[in-house]
């Protein structure tokens, strides 16, 4: 299970490893907490367009249902309202009733529900930062962290006990130092340049996790386009040649933030190392 912010962050972090993972069977979903429905049209060929002006969230509904089956994944909605990122100084206050100012006992408990339906050996979210200061993001991480605990709870429920929780760290600058580096060794034009300009003194994260999936980047490329409204064909992500990015970063990574399994000092090449296919009985609670 990988819980995220909006509708499309699900196909920027994470995506190969959840098509590699369902690719070999397992199932994987992916909790989205809000509509996305605050998001501003980013990819500027859309940006007139009347039927997305008319219905943003139920445009991008449609844009997760595409993007879920480019990935072979299952979705669900938590049901939340986006908060829209704030700017500004000093900043607006957040609008009434969005994901970011709920009560966690509401937000936690839907997780919660969620984490015991599906019942996931591993979940994926968001380190305490969000990947970057959105409320939605930071929300996400909270959220995720307690329902992680919570979901194990006998005495909220029938308890479901996840084995592992991890970060997911793949934008990390190590990886964006490294592509780049290799386009202007190639003499190309690298679309990072800016991007490490502006975050490249970003705390370094420790992955203790990397798992290959150079393999499963179409998939991820065919998620990311179903985003229309977010994810400009022609913009940075698509940039990069294939071939280029298989070569020096084949990988996704994670930070194993929690783990109810004994897990090894060295990176793991599988987020599932360690884990009971059965689940876990109450002692490991």
């Amino acid at each position: 299970m990988a819980v995220h912010a909006h509708p499309d962050d699900e196909s920027s972090k994470g995506a190969a490893t959840m098509a590699r993972y369902a690719a070999e069977g397992h199932r994987v979903q992916v909790v989205t907490c809000t509509g996305g429905e605050r998001g501003d049209i980013l990819n500027p060929k859309l940006a007139d367009d009347p039927e997305i002006l008319r219905d943003m969230p139920g445009y991008r509904r449609r844009e997760m249902a595409a993007a879920a089956s480019a990935l072979g994944i299952e979705q669900v909605w938590l049901g939340f309202v986006d908060s829209g990122l704030p700017e500004g100084d000093p900043l607006p206050p957040l609008p009434e009733g969005c994901f970011a100012l709920q009560p966690e006992e509401v937000t936690v408990g839907a997780l919660v529900r969620q984490i015991r339906d599906f019942r996931p050996h591993v979940m994926t979210c968001y380190d305490e930062t969000g990947g970057y200061p959105h409320p939605d993001h930071i929300m996400s991480h909270k959220i995720a962290v307690a329902a992680y605990e919570a979901a194990a709870d006998p005495e909220a429920g029938e308890p479901w006990t996840v084995q592992k929780l991890y970060y997911d760290v793949s934008f990390s600058v190590e990886r964006i130092t490294t592509i780049h580096e290799a386009m202007t060794d190639r003499g190309l034009v690298s679309p990072f340049a800016e991007w490490l300009e502006r975050r490249g003194d970003r705390p370094p994260r420790r992955p203790t996790a990397r798992v290959t999936v150079s393999d499963y980047f179409p998939q991820r490329d065919d998620a990311l386009r179903a985003h229309a409204t977010q994810i400009d064909p022609d913009g940075f992500f698509f940039m990069v040649p294939r071939d280029i990015e298989a070569e020096v970063w084949p990988w996704e990574e994670f930070e194993l933030a929690r783990s109810r399994v004994p897990v090894s000092d060295e990176i793991e090449d599988d987020l599932f190392a360690g884990v009971v296919p059965a689940g876990l009985d109450g002692a490991h609670r």
